[in-house]
């Protein structure tokens, strides 16, 4: 199935095209001093960065998808934000004409999951009228004729769970979960394995390690260009995203003078090599570690916030996103939490 083709007549590739910048990886620095992205940018405002020859960071409105080309189609690591995904797909079919065959959802947060919806209709038909690409068959998402989406079983039961304002389409579900510590299959030629992070960002994380490319996609559990958002009601605890960022830097490797080697496509933020990740994780223990001090001392959460234990950290690490209060409170409540477990 020809992508550019079936575009053609739904998008003006070339005009959103001309907003796409794809600067070599080894050209983005590891401490940008670009301006923060606007809260709501404009759908066609993609920024399309090559990280290896078959790998690309995708980004739009703050967020960042992983996209793996080769002889079997196209892969995301999450899905589009549904303002940006007219855009994605465009800069897509100027990588090549291969339909998307596989989403991977890094967790059920809403900017990562959403754009499932305008995915999952690429590869479905009515099988009445005009279609797409001018053909009248019927694709069923996953099958093995169509499209997968795929996420931890966790991500599953929270999106069907959801109701009010929190209720997602059936067409955002994903269609295949999996509930071992692992998933692995070969896509494009390589090695794809994709590892659940329990309890980490929230309890459905998943990282995607491309083995052959030596790429890591991290999704929510590292995000360099703030502090972790840790969703403590729905299983996230700063234990887990200590041990999640431990498992990334198990998997990575460096090349001389600790820099290049291993790429980490983080959910948010630049791309970023294993000492990035080092400096992320030895941030989260530090002020774990201060937090967890200030609690032995029986300090409250308002006395703790006010001991500000981020304060060398805000310059780099604030965000409207989670601001270091709401940092500090997920640790407090995680570290109680775990005490209290333990006592009993």
């Amino acid at each position: 199935m020809n992508l550019g083709s079936r575009f053609g007549s739904l998008f003006c590739i070339a005009a959103i095209a001309a907003a796409i910048v794809a600067p070599n990886a080894e050209a983005q620095g590891r401490r940008s001093t670009a301006p923060a992205p606007a809260a709501n940018p404009p759908a066609e405002a993609v920024r399309l960065l090559k990280v290896r020859p078959n790998i690309y960071m995708l980004s739009a409105g703050g967020t960042n998808v992983t996209v793996q080309t080769g002889k079997h189609g196209v892969l995301l690591v999450d899905a589009p934000l549904p303002s940006a995904a007219a855009a994605t797909f465009a800069a897509i079919a100027t990588l090549t004409p291969a339909p998307i065959r596989y989403v991977i959802n890094t967790s059920a947060t809403r900017d990562h999951i959403a754009g499932n919806e305008a995915v999952a209709a690429l590869g479905r038909t009515s099988g009445a009228g005009p279609t797409l690409n001018g053909a009248g068959n019927t694709v069923l998402l996953g099958s093995a004729q169509g499209m997968t989406i795929l996420a931890h079983e966790n991500v599953l039961n929270e999106l069907t769970r959801a109701t009010g304002a929190a209720a997602v389409s059936r067409d955002v579900l994903p269609t295949t979960e999996y509930f071992e510590p692992t998933r692995d299959f070969s896509f494009n030629g390589e090695p794809v394995i994709v590892q659940h992070m329990p309890n980490a960002h929230s309890d459905g994380d998943s990282i995607v390690l491309f083995r052959g490319s030596d790429v890591i996609s991290a999704g929510d559990v590292f995000t360099p260009d703030r502090y972790p958002l840790i969703d403590r009601a729905h299983g996230g605890s700063v234990q887990g995203v200590i041990a999640a960022l431990n498992a990334i830097l198990a998997m990575t490797v460096p090349e001389a003078f600790a820099e290049g080697g291993t790429k980490v496509i983080p959910g948010h933020g630049r791309l970023c090599e294993e000492t990035d990740v080092a400096e992320y994780r030895d941030m989260v223990y530090i002020v774990t570690d201060r937090v967890r001090d200030l609690i032995a001392k029986g300090k409250t959460l308002v006395e703790v916030q006010a001991a500000r234990p981020t304060l060398d950290y805000d310059d780099e690490y604030r965000s409207a996103a989670v601001t270091p209060a709401m940092f500090v409170e997920a640790v407090y409540a995680s570290l109680v939490a775990d005490k209290v477990t333990k006592d009993h």
